[in-house]
């Protein structure tokens, strides 16, 4: 059985509205936009990286050239802006480039490992083995008391206090990673197809940097597991 093809999506555009020039600004030792493409580039199974980009010449000005794992496409005027929806790029790069899988990620996800990567893909290659999954997508595990603005409790009984522990896990959506097909794609024009998986990623990894809090608690979390992995900064 030939091995299936994966190609990795990575938008990245020149300006942000929150945390201004994030994609290209210096993060603990790097460019941000370096920390997740390397993390690409170290799995093996994948075969290209697309950066679908209005900052090309951005890009090379941080030394990314085009090379044999990396295409570099210019984003076409119609889907550049900050209101764009994600996935007019999406779909742009989906029927400019072939794959049997396509994984999306973000410059702004600088912590997910390689090898959170790994699994992601085995994961979603035994489900679509079983046909019970088309896409996939990570998320953050929650089991905490949520209230409504009028403080009526969510999901807990206020006169009858269980431990955190025992409330039902509600999962959020953490944006870090994306699995789908050219077929999965087609059925709704979103990255999260008609029968999703969800894939718990480790939380140390789901920083999200929308904004400079996120921004400042990704470096604590980055030194974190520099030092813990032994890599001095």
């Amino acid at each position: 059985m030939p091995q299936k093809t994966i190609v990795a999506l990575l938008p990245m555009k020149a300006n942000s509205e929150r945390v201004k020039g994030k994609n290209f600004r210096e993060f603990c030792g790097k460019p941000l936009f370096q920390w997740i493409l390397d993390s690409l580039l170290a799995v093996d199974a994948i075969d290209k990286v697309v950066i679908n980009t209005d900052a090309r010449s951005i890009l090379a000005e941080n030394g990314l050239l085009e090379t044999e794992r990396i295409i570099i496409r210019d984003r076409k005027p119609e889907i550049c802006g900050n209101h764009v929806s994600m996935n007019l790029v999406l779909a742009d790069d989906v029927a400019n480039v072939d794959a049997d899988t396509y994984l999306m990620t973000h410059t702004t996800n600088p912590l997910m490992s390689p090898e959170t990567i790994q699994k992601a893909l085995a994961a979603f290659n035994e489900a679509q083995a079983a046909g019970t999954a088309d896409s996939l997508f990570t998320v953050d595990k929650v089991q905490t008391r949520f209230y409504r603005s009028d403080c009526s409790p969510v999901n807990h009984d206020p006169d009858n206090l269980l431990p955190t522990q025992h409330l039902e896990p509600w999962f959020e959506e953490n944006s870090n990673l994306y699995l789908f097909t050219r077929d999965s794609f087609s059925q709704t024009q979103a990255r999260i197809g008609k029968k999703p998986m969800m894939f718990e990623s480790p939380a140390f990894e789901s920083v999200d940097i929308d904004t400079p809090a996120d921004w400042d608690f990704a470096v604590v979390a980055a030194r974190y597991l520099l030092e813990k992995n032994g890599i001095a900064q």
